[in-house]
C-alpha cells in the first residue's frame, strides 16, 4: 500500500492508537454530547444508532484512531486517515474527528492533527480535509493548522449543504 494508515502517533497531550472493536463503549460515552454535533451534517450521531454506524465504518476503514488523553489513558475522541491515493501526486484525507468539549480550544485538536499531517507528509504530497460548509467550528480548525479551502466538492452533506475540501500540500 505505501502508507501505514494506524501508526500510533504520542504528542505532549494526546496518543493517538488504532481504534479497536473493544472501544465501542468508551467512545460512545466520548461522543454522548449532543452539542458536539451541533454544527456536524450528522447532528444525530451521538444517538446509539447513528454512532453505531460512525464506529462500524472506523473499524472497517482500516484507519481509524481513538484519540486518548495522555495524562489519564481515557479515549477522548477519534480521527481517521481515509481516501488514500497512492497518485502521483499522493494524497490521504483526515477526518471523522470528534474530541470532547473539555478539549477544544485548539491544544488538543492542533496537537492530533499535527501529528497526523507529520506521520502523512513523509508519504504522501497533499493532505485532503472535507468539511460541511456549515461547521464554521471545523472550518476555522483547519485554518488554524494552516489548511488552505481549495473549493466546493461535489458530493453534499446529509444535511444537503455543500461540502468543502481544504488541503495541506508538502
Amino acid at each position: 500500500m505505501g502508507f501505514d494508515l494506524q501508526p500510533t502517533l504520542t504528542g505532549e497531550l494526546v496518543i493517538l492508537r488504532p481504534l479497536r472493536p473493544t472501544d465501542y463503549a468508551a467512545l460512545h460515552a466520548a461522543a454522548g454530547d449532543p452539542l458536539i454535533w451541533q454544527q456536524h451534517p450528522e447532528p444525530t450521531r451521538f444517538l446509539p444508532a447513528a454512532f453505531r454506524r460512525y464506529f462500524d465504518s472506523g473499524i472497517a476503514s482500516g484507519g481509524a484512531f481513538a484519540v486518548l488523553e495522555r495524562a489519564s489513558g481515557k479515549i477522548i475522541g477519534s480521527t481517521r486517515y481515509h481516501d488514500y491515493r497512492p497518485g502521483p501526486p499522493s494524497e490521504i484525507e483526515i477526518g471523522y474527528t470528534f474530541l470532547q468539549r473539555a478539549y477544544w480550544g485548539g491544544r488538543y485538536n492542533g496537537e492530533m492533527k499535527r501529528l497526523l499531517l507529520a506521520h502523512a507528509l513523509r508519504s504522501v504530497d497533499r493532505v485532503v480535509f472535507t468539511v460541511g460548509a456549515n461547521n464554521l467550528r471545523s472550518r476555522r480548525a483547519l485554518e488554524k493548522i494552516g489548511a488552505k479551502l481549495a473549493g466546493e466538492i461535489d458530493r453534499p452533506t446529509p444535511d444537503g449543504s455543500p461540502n468543502l475540501l481544504y488541503e495541506i500540500q508538502k
